[in-house]
């Protein structure tokens, strides 16, 4: 195996995995200590190739990532009303897989972008737009935060949405790559054609997901307190190939499930529904050079989502639970609710208890970052387990 540095414990599948994308132009890998399996490189994973870019590395869900932002409003002043400010964030936002926004939403990229040349990108434009601004389902969200100087920010998590699917899949499928858990990583040589075009199309669906992210951040300051003022903002992809400097050569990065986070650079790591959550910056060390200058993206799953939920089934328009999972529903949101905490949306499968803390698996990067804020969750909006869509992403 090729250089790795393994921050925390993982299972031997997870390193297994891991090691399936450390071969060929891989110079040098980084396992965070949130890690688990992914489709094809694990979540929390980080590979530097030399002169080749992994579609599979950046997965599906292309610049998935988070963005925090902090309102000048003290949680005090809102606390009485926050379950209609949650009701009324449900209202507004469109949470699920394949969600359309009521609203048009504009944006640049939409527009006047380089990747719209690419003949298998120039169809998905009208659903691009029609889902801008949609947040999605899973483990994407839409928080409110209480921070140690009691101000309130609003904490998102969701990429790229249809587009960046659609556009892995386009690009692995060209490059006769394989759908799969423990597959080899899809790998394109740089400088090929099928590299270049993937790469313009990858940052428009990072343009995407910032234009998206940044939509959501001011519908809900509106909603919070009727302007769009805020007045600290963190903003990162987590899912995405960067070209940059390490050990003294030009690597093309891939962090899936990692944050960036050379020295001075912020970011915002959520933890599970009930846990706090931080904005953190990058410090420079050693640990931190083994690191690629990565860190966690959040607390990371311990528990598989049939494992939790169950498996359910869809009778006569009802969905049927028809194998129990090991975490119950209804005590999940009872307990939510006694540590003050509104949630709306959410399942068994995004359960405190499906993660680990997001506190433990920060200690093991320990010399590598510095934590700015600590966020106490006051809302949690997410997408129901239960929600039929109109289309697949």
């Amino acid at each position: 195996m090729q250089d790795l540095t393994v921050f925390g414990r993982h299972d031997q599948a997870t390193l297994d995995q891991m090691a399936n994308c450390l071969v060929g132009p891989a110079a040098r890998g980084v396992l965070c200590a949130d890690g688990h399996l992914g489709y094809s490189q694990p979540v929390g994973g980080v590979v530097g190739y030399r002169d080749a870019v992994s579609i599979s590395g950046v997965g599906y869900d292309i610049a998935c990532g988070n963005m925090a932002v902090r309102l000048p409003v003290e949680a005090a002043q809102i606390r009485d009303a926050l379950p209609a400010i949650a009701r009324r964030i449900n209202e507004r936002i469109s949470f699920g897989i394949g969600r359309r926004n009521a609203e048009r939403v504009e944006a640049a990229c939409l527009e006047d972008d380089p990747a719209w040349a690419i003949r298998a990108v120039r169809p998905l434009r009208a659903m691009a737009q029609e889902q801008l601004g949609t947040v999605g389902g899973g483990n994407h969200y839409v928080n409110l935060f209480e921070d140690e100087q009691g101000l309130v920010w609003i904490g998102v998590h969701f990429g790229s949405r249809g587009l960046g699917h659609r556009i892995a899949t386009h690009f692995r499928n060209e490059a006769g790559g394989k759908e799969g858990i423990m597959v080899p990583p899809t790998l394109v040589e740089r400088g090929t054609g099928l590299a270049e075009e993937y790469l313009l199309a990858m940052q428009l669906a990072g343009r995407y997901a910032y234009a998206g992210r940044e939509w959501v951040c001011r519908e809900v300051a509106r909603i919070v307190q009727g302007t769009e003022e805020w007045t600290d903002l963190v903003h990162n992809h987590h899912n995405y190939v960067w070209e940059e400097q390490h050990g003294g050569e030009t690597l093309l990065v891939v962090r899936k499930g990692a944050t960036p986070a050379f020295p001075g650079q912020r970011g915002f790591v959520g933890g599970s529904m009930a846990d706090g959550s931080v904005i953190l910056r990058g410090v420079e060390s050693e640990r931190a050079r083994a690191a690629l200058y990565s860190t966690v993206h959040g607390a990371g799953r311990v528990m598989g989502r049939r494992e939790a939920a169950g498996k359910w089934r869809w009778k006569k328009g009802r969905r049927v639970l028809v194998e129990p999972g090991k975490v119950d529903e209804q005590a999940m949101r009872a307990e939510v609710a006694k540590r003050g905490i509104i949630l709306v949306g959410g399942g068994a499968d995004e359960a405190p208890q499906v993660y680990r803390r997001l506190e433990d698996v920060l200690a093991e990067h320990a010399g590598t970052i510095e934590i700015e804020h600590r966020l106490t969750p006051l809302v949690v909006v997410m997408a129901p387990p239960e929600l039929v869509d109109p289309f697949k992403d």
